[in-house]
């Protein structure tokens, strides 16, 4: 029986475990707090990632390694690898881990991206502005997501202040200037590709963010088949490039019709979560398939989807389980302001229908606001 090793014990190392179980694939994980929530589904070792011994446990248990999520050291994946297969490999991780390294990557596969600049010092940042415009937005190039990290610069004399909050991480971790995108749409693909170099992707999805973080994403969204095609073009090149194995997404933003590139990641992603009810094949589990070199599953849609995420605490559930599409999941972790503690699915057999369910959903739980958005997109066809 195989052994998938996962680095990170999040929800999304839980439901990969989820998804696994049929497969009779079994698991370990390896996460630096005793109480991750993938642990309750799994057995774990507690450690640091940087830690040769703990690496050295948990590679001597395992047939296969993969990622709960990005910030994993590329050079502990690399220390991996000589031990048993990684995937996706480390230089997949590295580029997503650094914004220059992969806003680079793409301009030289020619996918569009808003200007960008590396930023080292006061002066840099000054002369960037300068450049690229107003507005625009300073980046940690490592770690931050879900909107941290970052500051917006509206106007030149933003930047002193820009500098105060996020000059110290210049010398650490390094920071670029993007020039910001007055988008009308956020659109990722999330895609798959197998060890033989298979390729597969689900339907476009459009998202909704507060506060730089996911609240809804459907499925599929509403585009050209030209914009499809060409986001589909972007995902597979970048797949190749990499020599890819698993799951990712490539998020992109979508002015006057153009699809720019904002970043990817190397994993399984939260705007893939619908489908797990939402698809033939899951994006956990196509993950999954992929990096034990199993067949890749088919990923068309089965009607059409929303998923809704929970941040702080979980609402009620019967608001979502009254309704014949819905499906509830709760990642057993505590409430905590800005977490991410849960998600539901809605699917329906048509936008209409799912509309309907969507709107009756934000009244009972009071959460008109949040579904608003993807209603009125469903409504306006």
């Amino acid at each position: 029986m195989t052994t998938v090793g996962i680095l990170g014990g999040g929800q999304l190392a839980r439901m990969m475990a989820l998804a696994g179980a049929p497969l009779g694939l079994r698991f370990l994980v390896l996460d630096t707090v005793a109480d991750a929530c993938a642990g309750q589904f799994a057995p774990m070792v507690v450690g640091d990632y940087t830690d040769r011994d703990v690496l050295a446990e948990f590679a001597s248990r395992i047939d296969v390694a993969t990622f709960d999520f990005e910030n994993v050291p590329a050079e502990s994946a690399q220390w991996l690898t000589a031990r048993v297969p990684v995937f996706p490999n480390p230089r997949a991780l590295a580029v997503a881990q650094d914004r220059l390294a992969e806003k680079t990557l793409f301009r030289e596969l020619g996918i569009p991206v808003p200007p960008f600049a590396a930023i080292d010092t006061r002066e840099e940042l000054q002369a960037a502005v300068a450049d690229i415009g107003t507005p625009c937005i300073v980046k940690t190039r490592r770690l931050g997501y879900d909107g941290k990290g970052q500051f917006r610069i509206k106007t030149p004399a933003d930047i002193d202040a820009a500098w105060a909050a996020l000059g110290a991480q210049a010398a650490k971790v390094g920071l670029i200037l993007e020039g910001f995108v007055a988008f009308q749409r956020e659109l990722s693909v999330v895609a798959v590709r197998g060890r033989g170099g298979e390729f597969r992707a689900w339907p476009l999805t459009e998202n909704w963010h507060v506060e730089g973080v996911l609240s809804a994403s459907l499925a599929p969204a509403t585009t050209t088949d030209a914009m499809r095609d060409t986001a589909l073009e972007h995902a597979r090149a970048l797949a190749e490039s990499l020599d890819y194995v698993g799951v990712f997404a490539l998020e992109l933003f979508c002015r006057d019709g153009v699809l720019l590139a904002n970043e990817m990641a190397p994993r399984v992603h939260n705007s893939g979560h619908w489908t797990i009810e939402g698809s033939e094949t899951s994006q956990f589990q196509n993950h999954l398939r992929a990096v034990t070199g199993l067949p890749l599953g088919d990923t068309r849609m089965v009607g059409t989807a929303c998923m809704l995420n929970w941040i702080g605490a979980m609402p009620a559930a019967a608001g979502v389980l009254r309704e014949a599409g819905g499906h509830w999941h709760d990642y057993g972790k505590q409430p905590r302001d800005g977490r991410k503690v849960g998600h539901a699915t809605l699917r329906a057999e048509s936008p209409a229908e799912l509309a309907d369910a969507l709107a009756r959903v934000g009244d009972a739980l009071d959460r008109q606001a949040q579904v608003a958005p993807v209603v009125s997109r469903l409504r306006e066809g």
